[in-house]
């Protein structure tokens, strides 16, 4: 798999993302389903946004590694929130992982009026290998 990214800009660096990602040769395309704060037991979380975050996002690296794919090879996020003002303090927690994983993916960050029973984040992607 080869992987080019495209940032005609610099402002984007500091907010961990890229404007576009190519890929060519690619063996096999992971659609993920957004990955929110849901327990193993199938009891969606009423924690706070902090919380919620975490466990959304320790679902869907679980995900990724049980299809047999790579964190870093993500090539599209899209976050979901029910509200932007209290994602944004805990948006490092976010970014942490991204760099960790030394990921270079187009991201889209949407507040929504609502998600699935008590949630307030949730994060679908794209991986390729």
């Amino acid at each position: 798999m080869e992987k080019r990214i495209i940032n005609p800009w610099k402002w984007q660096d500091a907010r961990s993302y890229v404007q576009a990602v190519e890929v060519q040769n690619v063996t096999g395309t992971l659609y993920v389903s957004g990955q929110t704060a849901i327990h193993p037991d199938g009891k969606s979380s009423d924690a706070d946004m902090k919380t919620q975050l975490m466990l959304a996002i320790e679902n869907l690296e679980k995900v990724i590694l049980e299809a047999g794919y790579n964190p870093k090879n993500m090539v599209r996020l899209n976050i979901y929130t029910t509200s932007s003002a209290a994602l944004w303090p805990h948006f490092n927690i976010l970014q942490e992982w991204i760099a960790k994983h030394d990921m270079k993916q187009a991201l889209t960050f949407l507040e929504v009026k609502s998600l699935f029973e008590t949630l307030s984040v949730e994060l679908e992607a794209t991986v390729v290998k």
